[in-house]
């Protein structure tokens, strides 16, 4: 018997939004033996008959059985969702979720920006839901092929409706899936603070995302070579650090070198939003920048880059 079936208590494993980031930590929980099932759409006839492909630099893998659906009722209730669609998609989260939950069910958002796990919380509860930001260069080739280029870490929290002190039985919930995530392969992080951890997640995602847009659909390695943009990337994530600093948390000018530092060796990296506009896909706009800015102004922390930024991308979308 697989040592995750006899005392665990995530059994079965349901992957919403199996995209480059759904396939990728959903085939490496698979990999292991665990009851991963994958609700797919377009993907659905070629996986089914062929299975996943994952290169990566973790080493690359095949899966050539998977078990997955077009519907979620064809899944059934499970012990854990892990959603990882866009957040342009999430007003189906009643319709498609639903059918997954019974009473014991965790939600796992997996989503970019803010707003995702307060509309699970108010939807399914919030005792249920947790939210993961993933630090990861992850690429879908095609139908089942995903490209995994570097990092993986997903740093997960709590969802409170309040920011507070976990307490002692949260915190120990929120361990134990930690662990079977390790367990499954996948380098992860508790967190105290969820809120902060979206934060220090924005911190990136705001500039790189967001710029790369604003020029027409660059990667991170013409934006850092662009005069000037080195200079406008840091005045946006001191932006962010001010933000988190009105709502408590602090991050430091040292988290803010390190991403620059980090983005380098990326080399010419394209950031999901980008590829979403270059593409002709919805773009989360909304979650990563119409959201921030609204709390950003609702505490009266000023952030005239940001939203000149998200002035910029509206312009590129509607053209």
């Amino acid at each position: 018997m697989n040592k995750h079936s006899e005392n665990s208590p995530v059994k079965s494993i349901a992957i919403v939004g199996a995209g480059a980031v759904g396939s990728y930590y959903g085939a490496r929980l698979a990999q292991v033996g665990m009851d991963v099932r994958f609700l797919l759409r377009a993907d659905y006839e070629h996986v089914s008959r062929h299975g996943m492909t994952i290169t990566s630099v973790a080493g690359d893998f095949q899966l050539p059985e998977v078990h997955c659906a077009r519907r979620s009722e064809e899944i059934g209730p499970v012990d854990l969702v892990v959603i990882a669609w866009k957040t342009t998609a999430n007003d189906y989260f009643a319709e498609v979720i639903s059918p997954l939950l019974h009473e014991d069910t965790k939600i796992l958002t997996l989503q970019n920006g803010l707003g995702s796990a307060e509309r699970l919380a108010e939807l399914f509860g919030s005792r249920r839901v947790y939210a993961g930001l993933c630090f990861v260069c992850i690429n879908r080739l095609g139908p089942g092929v995903i490209r995994h280029s570097a990092s993986g870490l997903i740093r997960v929290g709590k969802y409170l409706p309040e920011e507070r002190p976990l307490s002692a039985e949260e915190s120990a919930e929120l361990d134990q899936l930690c662990n079977q995530l390790r367990d499954g392969g996948i380098d992860c992080e508790a967190v105290a603070s969820l809120e902060r951890a979206q934060w220090m997640k924005l911190v990136w995602n705001i500039p790189f995302n967001g710029l790369a847009i604003a020029e027409g659909g660059v990667d991170t390695k013409v934006l850092l070579q662009t005069p000037g943009m080195e200079q406008r990337v840091r005045k946006i994530m001191h932006e962010v650090q001010a933000v988190a600093a009105a709502l408590g948390h602090e991050i430091t000018d040292a988290f803010i070198d390190h991403q620059i530092a980090i983005t380098r060796p990326m080399d010419a990296y394209r950031p999901s939003s980008m590829i979403d506009y270059v593409e002709g896909r919805s773009v989360e706009w909304k979650t990563i920048w119409r959201e921030p800015l609204r709390r950003a102004e609702s505490l009266g922390v000023p952030v005239p880059e940001i939203k000149n930024l998200l002035g910029e991308i509206e312009a590129r979308l509607a053209e």
